[in-house]
């Protein structure tokens, strides 16, 4: 079974007033999978709902023991871009699992998102993928230590 944690960030972002201020609403993954008719067993599992600028190694750590503690060995974490990738490295203390974690650019209300195909896509590789965290988001699947947001061009990229 492939379990899905939810944690916030934009993928989850919803208006707030008409400012156009957001927050983190409730998780659309699940919702989103059910549509697609995905038919294998999966778990959807809200740890938290807040904006990845405002993640700290407290809330990993919530992660990493969750992780550490369930029976599940693949694992789909949807975050905020901001610090999805700190997120990843904090967890590469996990080998004998694979987790992988993907977020958007874009509210997943958006009509032009992101977070469709980056969901879909991190839901495959979470199946695939060898024991090891990674970030797959824009099409790739990228090795944490090596990857960074781009703000100018938002878009992650390899980084030598």
């Amino acid at each position: 079974m492939l379990e899905i944690l939810t944690t916030g960030g934009t993928i989850d972002k919803v208006y707030f007033d008409k400012k156009s201020n957001y927050e983190v609403g409730d998780p659309f993954v699940e919702e989103l999978l059910h549509k697609m008719n995905v038919n294998i067993s999966f778990k959807v599992k809200s740890l938290m709902r807040i904006d990845s600028l405002d993640m700290t190694d407290i809330h990993r750590e919530v992660i990493l023991k969750y992780i550490i503690n369930s029976n599940a060995n693949n694992f789909l974490i949807t975050h905020g871009t901001d610090s999805i990738v700190e997120t990843a490295i904090y967890l590469k203390k996990i080998t004998d699992k694979t987790i992988v974690l993907t977020g958007s650019l874009k509210p997943a209300i958006f009509i032009d998102n992101d977070a469709i195909f980056n969901v879909g896509s991190a839901f495959t590789s979470a199946q695939i993928l060898n024991n090891g965290v990674y970030i797959v988001i824009n099409g790739q699947v990228f090795n944490p230590d090596n990857v960074r947001k781009n703000l100018e061009k938002n878009v992650f990229e390899t980084i030598n």
